[in-house]
């Protein structure tokens, strides 16, 4: 009984890990320290392309460092629909250890348009 239930919840496990392998989350490993990262660094982001990457470091030059990944948001281009992409993957201090390229799936029209 007891290896039985063990072999189900290890069966429950691997099943859980495989429908996770293919998410974002599951795939990228590390942060951008917004306030230290180079524009390369920046557009490791998701849906961080060489012009945001460029208003992230103009923003922060203009204003000092950010505080939180909240303040983000006073970027323009990123609004919080954005930042709710981009939040998992941003750091304010500590290095800027992300090496890939992040890529979120598509938003479809059908959920666009439900906002």
């Amino acid at each position: 009984m007891i290896r039985r239930s063990l072999t189900v919840l290890v069966l429950i496990l691997a099943v859980a890990a495989a429908a996770t392998a293919g998410t974002p989350a599951a795939q990228a490993k590390g942060v951008v320290n917004v306030n230290t990262a180079t524009a390369d660094q920046l557009q490791l982001l998701p849906r961080v392309g060489p012009a945001l990457a460029k208003r992230i470091i103009d923003f922060r030059k203009a204003n000092g460092p950010f505080k939180s990944a909240d303040e983000l948001v006073a970027v323009r281009g990123i609004g919080e629909r954005s930042l709710t992409g981009l939040a998992p993957y941003i750091a304010v201090s500590g290095e800027t250890t992300l090496t890939q390229k992040i890529r979120l799936p598509r938003r479809s029209a059908s959920a666009d348009s439900n906002h």
